[in-house]
């Protein structure tokens, strides 16, 4: 059987509004942000990147309900917070396959996402109740054209 190498990529905080607090964040946990807010349609929500100055740290999500059918409205209706935590894997379908014979439940299955270049990401509901995305990695095509 093949296992993946996952590695956290970037953990997911649900806010009212990316604009207004993506300074505020930025300042509290010493990141940088560039301020560039990506709408994804499919995902249903706006979402920006704080980083750590260091292309290897986990990335810090901040996500932002992109209309009234988002799936994080409710979560942010309930206070919004710390919402996910995201890793990177070789084969997200194999991922998958693996968190559901562990007893995980598909929450949502994969899509791409614009943020990710169109990599597609899907979501996982552990029996702990920890909401993960997995996101494919990219591999560059070793084969020359």
């Amino acid at each position: 059987m093949k296992f993946n190498q996952p590695m956290l990529h970037h953990i997911g905080y649900v806010v009212p509004s990316i604009a207004a607090a993506g300074a505020r964040f930025a300042k509290s946990l010493g990141a940088v942000w560039d301020e560039r807010i990506i709408h994804d349609p499919l995902q249903k929500v706006f979402v920006s990147f704080l980083t750590q100055g260091n292309e290897l740290a986990p990335q810090i999500e901040l996500v932002e309900p992109g209309g009234e059918d988002s799936p994080v409205l409710a979560f942010l209706k309930r206070g919004g917070g710390l919402h996910h935590l995201c890793f990177e894997v070789d084969d997200l379908d194999l991922q998958i396959q693996q968190m559901r014979a562990g007893r995980s439940m598909l929450a949502r299955a994969p899509l791409p996402a614009v943020a990710f270049a169109g990599r597609r990401i899907g979501w996982i509901l552990t029996p702990d109740r920890l909401l993960v995305e997995y996101l494919e990695r990219f591999i560059p095509d070793l084969e020359p054209k």
